[in-house]
């Protein structure tokens, strides 16, 4: 019978001398890791059957989770082998066998200038209500920077912090605030029951790990209505797709409550791009929407296509558009210019830029 507890711990120790960002175990597949954004198969060792990827989620899942997992079919998880690294984990069925990806997470919370993102975003930090997104597409760091923002407010005032996640991934060092942490399932029922228990709960700051409902996205809103500050987090592409579809996610009778509440609310959005660096690695390419009068207007009266030219020619106010974050990156030899094309939203304009 094959020791998975070993092979597992094994494969750990390769994803952390390889500086490999993720692991995946497919049926089929040598155990497969991500190193810059590129896959690498790890031939030395033998291709997975169903038994092996079988084996490994249940060495992986606690008992709990197992049941869920068999009875749902998928599952999101965190693992911490005990060793430095901790893991956000998903499994799934594919062709009735098991398929797994494992994502590193850093023990450390890094900075925003580890990050290499700019300093605007601690401005955010310093606010006492409101509601900050930060988006983009999965795997390009939002969790890591929503993470660095709160762990900037926890290192630097008292404050009672929320976090509610699916799962819980970075762990906090001790602050100056006192941080809860929230686990789905576990901890809590949902994203949207946990944001309404938080108005009995004294708290000052709370991070939403992905905003999914109409139910989570209202009770956030409301929240920074009330005198919070809140961070989360939604899977799109731009500042302006972002306000659409928090709009777009509510019946057409609910819209305008909840553009005055965004309008009003609001703080800015963030929306960011990992690109692979020419000296290797990945560097961020983001858009900042910082929501003023002009912003502000426009989604009060639903004019949410005229937001990103606010946005490229806002600049002096501290805006980005990610066209321009691109054409600084390749003029400073950070990336190609095929990459450059490659993570634009809106190539023609990115054309007149270089």
């Amino acid at each position: 019978m094959a020791d998975y507890k070993r092979e597992i711990e094994e494969l750990i120790s390769v994803v952390s001398a390889e500086g490999a960002s993720d692991l995946h175990l497919s049926v089929g597949h040598h155990p497969t890791i991500r190193v810059s954004s590129d896959l690498v198969p790890l031939v030395k060792y033998e291709k997975l059957s169903p038994e092996d990827t079988m084996g490994f989620v249940m060495e992986l899942l606690i008992d709990e989770n197992q049941k869920r997992f068999l009875a749902r079919k998928e599952i999101d998880f965190s693992y911490s082998p005990g060793s430095n690294m901790r893991f956000r984990c998903n499994a799934f069925f594919q062709k009735g066998v098991v398929g797994i990806a494992m994502r590193v997470i850093p023990q450390s919370v890094p900075t925003l200038q580890q990050l290499n993102l700019p300093d605007v975003l601690l401005g955010f930090a310093q606010k006492k209500q409101g509601f900050f997104l930060v988006v983009g597409p999965t795997g390009h760091g939002k969790s890591t920077t929503l993470a660095s923002i709160i762990n900037h407010i926890n290192l630097d005032r008292a404050e009672h912090i929320i976090t509610i996640e699916d799962p819980v991934e970075y762990i906090y060092e001790e602050g100056k605030s006192i941080i809860d942490q929230r686990e789905i399932h576990f901890d809590t029922h949902d994203f949207s029951t946990a944001l309404q228990s938080m108005f009995r709960e004294d708290i000052n700051v709370a991070l939403v790990g992905e905003m999914r409902d109409p139910e989570t996205m209202s009770a956030a809103v409301t929240a920074a209505e009330t005198g919070h500050l809140i961070f989360s987090t939604l899977h799109t592409n731009t500042a302006a797709q972002t306000v659409d579809r928090i709009l777009d996610a509510f019946p057409a009778a609910q819209q305008k409550q909840i553009r005055i509440q965004l309008a009003a609310n609001l703080l800015g959005v963030f929306s960011q791009r990992l690109v692979p660096r020419v000296s290797g690695g990945l560097v961020p390419a983001y858009e900042l929407l910082i929501n003023n009068k002009a912003v502000a207007n426009l989604i009060r009266e639903g004019r949410t296509a005229e937001i990103d030219v606010i946005l490229e020619t806002s600049m002096e106010l501290g805006m980005v558009d990610l066209n321009h974050s691109l054409a600084d990156l390749f003029r400073r030899g950070e990336i190609t210019q095929e990459n450059a094309y490659r993570f634009s939203t809106n190539p023609d304009v990115l054309e007149r830029l270089l």
